[in-house]
């Protein structure tokens, strides 16, 4: 990895992966196929890139079965206790009605109301993810949604991987389309003759996924643009560089375009965890993406104070954060803007992608400076409401009409100075 001293003109962040014109060209007419021509733009899009052409595009209740049945029990032990702890975790975010009450029998409200559906997209090809699963599906259930969907690619096999289908079993989902790519977002947004459209989209996914959830939004809600993986380290010398080499890696393994970056006030333990990096490169499975992510978007930065390496990270606003250094939960206090902090030692990046309970679905591309993490408000809209007793009218609509003619609109003025006495009540 490149060493380079910290100075404050750096900048940390990439630019925004937007995919280019003949991408984008491809979902807009992905999309328009299936919004025109519905079941059949999905299975001839489906057997061109994922080659396979869906008979049914929904998985039946004995595919489901038959993973579930063959699955390893501790695995699915895990992965139980992994819901769990998600679960734990997000029912402490549920929100609860309000309430004002004003004089005389008026007040004012807000009442939570969960989406009606939600459609995940879990992403497929070389590989599962299953804790996509849980984490979209658990703060959505939460909230209180009936309807939750998932569509994921199939392979050419025409079988979703097992260890999707037992995560949707462990949370009792059972509607899941074998669609993957642009047109699972198409058929989500505007439905077709086998897949009902939903409220909202949520579920990472490549450039053309990433692009066709942009085209959509409007006609459908969507939890976020999301790019590649990053991870940041902040650490001093109390660090032991494999393990801080470990943890970069655990993210660059993920795509050729994540980004690895430690920021440190130690000299020493940034040349030990760049020698460490290089050594454990050779022996990761993954090495060829991993060695590609280093190598474009690796980097190790020299700090000369805590301080200045605080601000480092608050300006880079990392997806991940690991603080490793003395005092870590107090300096962890110091950082505004990262989409998901670890603290200490043991609190390894990993812990929170898989088991410790709180969301992986985080801001990439420096948006943690105003974004959040997936959570139960991402599932939920919020309804204001008003009643105002006869006597609260009185005292306020003459208020309420001279703002309005203030405004040059007569209409509303009226609208208020249209009920009451003059009726004779």
């Amino acid at each position: 990895m490149k060493i380079t001293k910290l100075t404050n003109s750096i900048s940390l962040k990439r630019p925004l992966e937007s995919g280019n014109e003949e991408q984008l060209k491809t979902v807009r007419q992905v999309l328009q196929d299936v919004r025109q021509y519905g079941d059949l733009a999905i299975k001839k899009f489906s057997e061109m890139w994922d080659g396979f052409a869906p008979q049914n595009l929904r998985v039946s209740q004995e595919e489901i079965d038959e993973a579930v049945a063959n699955f390893d029990p501790q695995l699915k032990q895990d992965l139980q206790e992994a819901a769990d702890n998600i679960r734990y975790y997000h029912e402490a975010q549920k929100r609860q009605n309000i309430k004002l009450l004003l004089a005389d029998g008026s007040w004012l409200g807000q009442r939570i109301i969960p989406l009606d559906a939600v459609g995940l997209y879990v992403p497929g090809g070389s590989a599962a993810y299953p804790s996509s699963v849980l984490m979209n599906v658990i703060p959505a259930q939460v909230a209180g949604v009936k309807r939750i969907v998932i569509t994921s690619p199939a392979g050419k096999d025409g079988k979703l991987p097992p260890a999707v289908l037992v995560s949707a079993s462990i949370l009792g989902i059972t509607e899941i389309y074998k669609v993957g790519g642009a047109q699972a977002i198409a058929a989500l947004a505007y439905g077709t003759e086998s897949i009902a459209p939903v409220d909202k989209i949520t579920g990472p996914g490549n450039i053309y996924v990433a692009l066709a959830k942009r085209e959509v939004f409007g006609e459908v809600a969507i939890d976020m643009i999301a790019g590649p993986s990053e991870i940041c380290v902040l650490a001093d010398d109390t660090a032991y560089a494999d393990e801080v080499a470990a943890d970069l890696l655990s993210q660059a393994e993920h795509d050729a375009l994540a980004c690895a970056v430690l920021i440190t006030t130690s000299e020493s333990l940034a040349e030990e965890v760049a020698e460490e990096v290089e050594r454990q490169l050779s022996t990761l499975p993954r090495e060829a993406i991993a060695r590609k992510s280093i190598e474009n978007f690796g980097q190790i930065y020299i700090a000369e104070s805590l301080e200045q390496a605080i601000e480092a990270v608050n300006s880079l606003a990392p997806e991940h954060l690991e603080v490793v250094t003395a005092g870590s939960e107090k300096v962890s206090e110091q950082i505004r803007h990262a989409g998901a902090i670890f603290i200490g030692r043991y609190s390894s990046e990993p812990v929170g992608d898989y088991f410790a309970g709180t969301n992986h679905v985080l801001p990439t591309n420096s948006t943690a400076r105003f974004a959040s993490g997936l959570n139960v408000d991402d599932f939920i809209k919020k309804s204001s409401v008003v009643y105002y007793s006869e006597k609260t009218w009185k005292e306020n609509s003459p208020k309420i009409a001279r703002l309005a003619r203030m405004e040059g609109l007569e209409g509303h003025a009226r609208a208020v100075e249209s009920r009451g006495w003059d009726k004779g009540e």
